[in-house]
């Protein structure tokens, strides 16, 4: 909410090097278009990578880990019936969140979707979500000697609903008016969310993955091919350390978003600039790939050999088959039966 009482002095000078960025922005969003129309298997490919690495990754920078990478991508696949702890239950949650607002109508943005994905992420467990925090907060830091200190204070319980009330109704106000970039708005969003810390745990995962949803609402659905969260998770100090400098003085109207603006809008030129460089790399070699993994997943019978893929595919090596059924292997949509020329590849049901 308080970013939000008065856009104009807060950003409206946007530093040269934010405008750059800016721009480089709105550059490939436009791209993304000429992409979904020509290259539809890249982006399926491209898709399913990113899947995994937000949610495994939004994950880890809450210190929910599964170590069983190939356990860990069957979760994100929804392939494994049985959740075996806490952590696993928690990929669960992140991943049915994502999905929930990349597959479903999930606007118009109120504080009830946030109470709904906040649901979700703990739908797994026997504790439940949904609820705005009973009690006030402390965000703090453990440090390496065992002691703790205050990171910041959030917005008090007895404060919380009015200000998320207040929050989802200035952002939507300042994105009808179109006077300042959705970019900038939904970096500012993300910040008062996470500075009001409206829930008792889960606050992080809930502001990451409504920030997918409110950049892909706005035009730059490059966070469905290429993880947000992964590139967060690879500077995560940087991550802290802006989000924490931008909150000092938020209580009084005081504070300096651009230093996370900087953080955020550079994560998301990086996101880009990476989705550039994937779509080259499969254009120029995984198109055959595609073509083998789009059979596979989707017109093969359960039990199939590599012979039978070979003549389904005239003109792909079987080099490049094997290639593409070890990696199926590896994110638990196929396993092997048999060895030799008489073994099989079976297609693992979903559950």
């Amino acid at each position: 909410m308080r970013s939000f009482v008065d856009l104009d002095r807060l950003i409206g000078q946007v530093p040269a090097d934010v405008v750059v960025r800016l721009r480089d922005l709105d550059f490939g969003s436009g791209s993304e278009a000429l992409y979904r129309d020509q290259l539809p298997g890249v982006l399926s490919a491209l898709a399913h990578r990113a899947r995994v690495e937000s949610v495994t990754a939004s994950s880890a920078i809450e210190g929910v880990v599964v170590d069983d990478t190939v356990r860990a991508a069957r979760i994100v696949d929804d392939v494994t019936t049985r959740l075996r702890n806490r952590s696993e239950e928690e990929l669960a949650g992140y991943r049915d969140a994502l999905d929930y607002l990349f597959s479903e109508d999930w606007k118009p943005l109120n504080v009830g979707l946030l109470l709904h994905l906040h649901r979700l992420l703990y739908s797994h467990t026997a504790t439940g979500g949904g609820e705005i925090k009973a009690e006030d907060n402390v965000v703090i830091d453990r440090n390496a000697d065992g002691t703790t200190s205050t990171r910041f204070h959030p917005v008090s319980a007895r404060e919380t609903e009015f200000y998320l009330h207040e929050l989802v109704a200035r952002f939507q106000e300042a994105t009808e008016n179109s006077r300042h970039h959705p970019v900038l708005l939904v970096g500012l969003f993300v910040l008062d969310l996470l500075v009001i810390h409206p829930f008792e745990d889960g606050n992080g995962r809930v502001a990451r993955v409504v920030t997918n949803a409110l950049l892909s609402d706005s035009g730059y659905g490059v966070v469905r091919y290429v993880s947000l969260e992964q590139a967060i998770a690879n500077s995560v100090d940087a991550y802290y350390q802006t989000l924490l400098g931008a909150a000092r003085g938020w209580h009084t109207d005081e504070h300096d978003p651009w230093l996370w603006l900087r953080y955020f809008t550079e994560v998301l030129a990086t996101a880009y600039r990476n989705f550039s460089g994937r779509v080259a790399a499969q254009r120029a070699s995984g198109s055959k790939q595609d073509r083998v993994r789009d059979y596979v997943i989707h017109h093969a019978p359960t039990a199939m050999r590599l012979a039978d893929i070979r003549a389904a595919l005239p003109g792909v090596s079987d080099q490049t088959i094997r290639l593409v059924l070890n990696r199926l292997r590896d994110d638990g949509i196929v396993a092997p039966d048999g060895v030799g020329r008489s073994a099989a590849w079976i297609r693992l049901p979903r559950h």
